[in-house]
Order: structure tokens, then C-alpha cells, then sequence
């Protein structure tokens, strides 16, 4: 890998993040926090990892733009000024002698609308995955003319092998344009293409869907799976660990329709173009529910698409055709109508 590519940048931006998070896992978040509401850990996570892969992308390539999730105006607040110092702290062990106004610019360098090359990024994907100590991914994506050209996940939490018995946690994922799709370790070791599984059957197929039932349809994702004569339980989990999961076929199909309560929900861009690479560069295949390709050059929001469906493939006709399908009949002129 060239050392100055935007890969080798990222990689390393990537990893560097993660420890930061894995760090803030281990000495923040206790088994209380979620039943106390306390978001602290997480927002320091968030601020902090953004602030690190910002800056290492920005020094590296300054002309770039960075589509992110945060900005420092909050943070710099009076009133969260402990935050901004919790931050700094641990930003600081991995960037020495960086101030709180450092941290802040850097956190500063997103921008809030995409250009014909950006980079997507989404500091901690699966908030309450992180705070349960589940899964949560950092993921980034560098997209030219709407097209994502490299896309990694750091799953600080995902086994390696979705089989491990070991107890090992740690996987990262990694995909060129027409190079295909990696896993390698969270110390950027033990590097091994990944492929999609070749399941042709249906009913043999295995859904994995979000862990919280607001981010989609999870009563839809079932009536879908009884269509397809799918029986085994669906994997639920937080973040895009699950482009993951379908890109060394663990999972047969990512199922994201969203809820009813939100009818006019559109994914944003740094929730997808990381983790729809990866699938694809290993052999899968991703589009909306309508079957389009996922569009990343209309802004933050994807405003073109409806839902998102991540197949290994060789399901996806079968998957958009049950999509289509009503049960009852009033149940498809509800998806019709909603589908525009």
C-alpha cells in the first residue's frame, strides 16, 4: 500500500479513531450508563474520533471536503466546557499537545454539503451499541462524482470470525474500487479477502437488520422474510457492522425499510457509503428498496432513495420482487404509495 494513497491515510486515520474509542469503551462506560442516560461517553467518543480522522485526512489532503456528523459548536459552550476538556484529554494521547481550540478546529474541518470528492464520515456509528458495549462501527468513505471509491469499517467489538469461539473481538473492513474487499485486524494485521456467501435458496438465506426497532420496519422485514420462506431469526445489531456481516457472508441479506412512523425518513449519506463498498467489492450487491443505486451526490440526505437493500447478490431479484408483493393486498398498495 502506498504510504501517501488516500487508502493508507485512512487505514491508519481509521485504526487510530478506533483505539481512541476502544480506550473510552474500557474506562467510561459502565454498566449503568444507559439506564442513567448518560451520553457522555459516546459524545467524547464521537467528537474525539472525528477530530483525529479529520485532521489526519485534512494535513494529507487539504483541498478535500469532509462530510461529518459533528461540528464544535455545542462543545464550545461554556456550560460543556468539562466535555471539551474530556475530549482534549484523550485526543491528547494519541495527538500530543493538542489544545481545546485544536481539537475544536479540527472537529471544524466538516462540511456541511458534498462536493464532486469528499470524504464521508461517521465518527461512531451504533450510539447505543457503543454504549452497551455491542457493536459500533467508525466508518469512512471517500466518494468522487457520487461514486464511493474506498470505504472502510473499524468494528472494534465484531469477532473476526463470525464463528470465533475464542472470545477475540476486533474487525475492520476494507474496499478498493475494483479491488475487492478485505478483513484485516485492528492492528492492520492478518489481512484476508472476504466474499459474500453464494446461498441461491431463499429459505436458506439469514436477514440482519438494526438493533433498534425505530431505524426500520422490523414488522416488514418479517412479513419479507415469511414471503421468501426465510425461518432463521434475523441477526440484529447496531451500525454498519452489517455491510460487514453481509461481505464475508455471515449474513445473507441487510434489510433496511423504514419505519411507518417516519414516512419521509431518507438515509444520510456517511450511514451507507463506507459499508456499501465493502459488500459490494466483495461480490454483493446494493440498491433502495425501488432497486436504484444508492445516490451519494444529492447531500447529506439521500433524498433519492427509499430504504436500503444489501443482498450477496445472487438473492437480489428475489428480494426486490417480494418487496413488491402485498400481504395482504392493502398491505402492497400501503408500500406502493410510500415507495412514491
Amino acid at each position: 500500500m502506498d504510504e501517501n494513497s488516500p487508502e493508507a491515510a485512512a487505514v491508519q486515520a481509521t485504526l487510530v479513531a478506533s483505539s481512541l474509542c476502544q480506550k473510552l469503551a474500557r474506562e467510561l462506560v459502565g454498566k449503568d450508563t444507559l439506564s442513567k442516560k448518560d451520553r457522555s461517553p459516546v459524545t467524547i467518543a464521537d467528537y474525539g474520533s472525528q477530530a483525529i480522522i479529520s485532521k489526519w485526512i485534512r494535513e494529507r489532503f487539504p483541498h478535500d471536503v469532509i462530510v461529518a456528523e459533528e461540528d464544535s459548536e455545542e462543545i464550545r459552550k461554556p456550560h460543556h466546557s468539562k466535555i471539551l476538556e474530556q475530549i482534549t484529554y484523550y485526543v491528547n494521547l494519541f495527538i500530543p499537545n493538542s489544545s481545546p481550540e485544536a481539537v475544536c478546529s479540527w472537529i471544524d474541518f466538516s462540511s456541511r454539503s458534498v462536493a464532486d470528492r469528499f470524504w464521508a464520515l461517521d465518527p461512531i456509528d451504533g450510539t447505543k451499541g457503543f454504549l452497551r458495549g455491542d457493536q459500533y462501527a467508525i466508518a469512512l468513505a471517500l466518494i468522487e462524482n457520487g461514486s464511493v471509491q474506498l470505504g472502510g469499517l473499524a468494528c472494534p467489538n465484531l469477532c473476526p470470525n463470525g464463528n470465533d469461539a475464542s472470545g477475540r473481538r476486533g474487525s475492520v473492513f476494507w474496499a478498493l474500487k475494483g479491488k475487492g474487499s478485505i478483513q484485516m485486524d485492528l492492528e492492520g494485521r492478518n489481512r484476508r479477502s472476504i466474499s459474500v456467501s453464494r446461498i441461491d435458496d431463499p429459505s436458506e438465506a439469514v436477514i440482519t437488520e438494526s438493533f433498534e426497532p425505530d431505524h426500520a420496519d422490523h414488522l416488514f422485514h418479517q412479513r419479507l422474510a415469511r414471503r421468501l420462506n426465510i425461518s432463521k431469526p434475523s441477526l440484529r445489531v447496531d451500525s454498519q457492522a452489517k455491510y460487514g456481516m453481509v461481505a464475508r457472508g455471515d449474513a445473507t441479506l441487510y434489510l433496511r425499510i423504514p419505519s411507518p412512523s417516519e414516512p419521509g425518513y431518507r438515509e444520510k449519506v456517511w450511514d451507507h457509503a463506507a459499508g456499501s463498498i465493502i459488500a459490494e467489492e466483495a461480490g454483493g450487491k446494493v440498491t433502495d428498496a425501488r432497486g436504484n443505486l444508492l445516490d451519494f451526490s444529492s447531500g447529506i440526505k439521500m433524498e433519492k432513495n427509499y430504504g436500503v437493500v444489501v443482498t450477496n447478490g445472487v438473492l437480489h431479484d428475489a428480494v426486490l420482487k417480494a418487496l413488491e408483493m402485498g400481504e395482504p393486498e392493502s398491505q402492497n398498495r400501503c408500500l406502493i404509495e410510500s415507495l412514491g
